[in-house]
């Protein structure tokens, strides 16, 4: 059923205007959701009210149908895995044993948790023979981040909140990252919602994006469907709709190929999520005008050219 925010209003004290301002969206179970907007936009307050971390001034927020103010706070956190931009996890303790935590709190037994502990190191690809043992301080960032997301998904959770979580990643882990993320997301089905101010990384990620400025949400759409009408000037300029190259770069071979069987049978497929500026690019340096286009089987769907892109584009 999703999550369910309907009119929602954030006002902190001695303030003039509502850091979140009558916000009324759903999301689906199983989606990824990026909040996209400058510092101060009301993203992280709405997204810290969905684990009551922050408690709306007025309105509701509801996952599965159940108004999570008929929930109590501890209880609803430990089925929302959460994760920060510094990582959270407890210094003095051991990687199993920050993994651990929520488990524990649930009285799960240590054998199941012991398998947890494995099952998720080896999901985020860390070896558990070699990382278990370790405390943080032994780890790297990107490391550190993994375990984060791991110590998240400890107790299975339906949501997982993270809050600029590679924002002080460095640009090649933080790509590692998003990568990782993106097959975690695939395997496990979870709903995310993800707070950025990194256009890039939004249009990566998400399955649809949610624009926020000064409170309110101004665009709630596909990736695609903001790059080719954003709302405002304000979106606009975010994504730089006069800067084609960069448009570009925000797209996928699924956003402009055509179905059929045009293309060369000779030249090299190119998959369905590539980044249409590397096959443009490789388009460029191979002096070819088209590719086919095979999905995730590697069968082939159809075909993508030079023409197609640019009109894609132009539009």
């Amino acid at each position: 059923m999703g999550i369910v925010f309907n009119n929602v209003v954030k006002q902190y004290p001695n303030t003039a205007s509502p850091a979140v301002d009558d916000v009324s969206l759903e999301i689906k179970e199983g989606e990824f959701i990026v909040f996209l907007g400058p510092s101060g936009c009301g993203k992280t307050t709405l997204l810290k009210m969905v684990n009551r971390l922050y408690d709306p001034t007025s309105g509701t927020i509801s996952i599965d149908g159940v108004d999570i103010r008929h929930v109590q706070a501890e209880q609803l956190r430990r089925g929302i895995g959460y994760v920060i931009q510094q990582n959270g996890l407890f210094p003095h303790m051991t990687i199993e044993a920050n993994i651990a935590v929520v488990p524990r709190l649930l009285n799960w037994d240590e054998a199941k948790i012991d398998k947890r502990i494995d099952e998720l190191l080896e999901l985020v690809h860390l070896d558990p023979k070699v990382f278990r043992k370790r405390r943080p301080s032994q780890l790297s960032g990107g490391q550190q981040q993994r375990v984060g997301i791991a110590r998240a998904l400890a107790a299975d959770p339906k949501v997982m909140l993270m809050d600029e979580p590679f924002g002080a990643i460095d640009a090649i882990t933080r790509s590692s990252l998003q990568e990782e993320l993106q097959r975690i997301q695939r395997l496990t089905k979870k709903t995310i919602l993800f707070v950025t101010h990194d256009v890039e990384e939004a249009f990566r990620l998400a399955d649809r994006i949610i624009i926020m400025q000064a409170g309110k949400v101004v665009q709630f759409a596909a990736p695609y469907d903001i790059l080719m009408q954003p709302a405002n000037d304000f979106i606009r300029q975010l994504v730089g709709e006069r800067d084609v190259y960069r448009k570009m770069g925000f797209l996928k071979v699924e956003d402009v190929y055509a179905s059929g069987d045009e293309a060369a049978a000779a030249s090299e497929g190119v998959s369905l999520n590539d980044d249409l500026k590397l096959v443009f690019n490789r388009m460029v340096e191979e002096r070819v005008r088209e590719y086919p286009v095979v999905d995730a089987n590697n069968r082939r769907v159809g075909f993508v050219t030079m023409d197609l892109i640019l009109t894609k584009l132009a539009n």
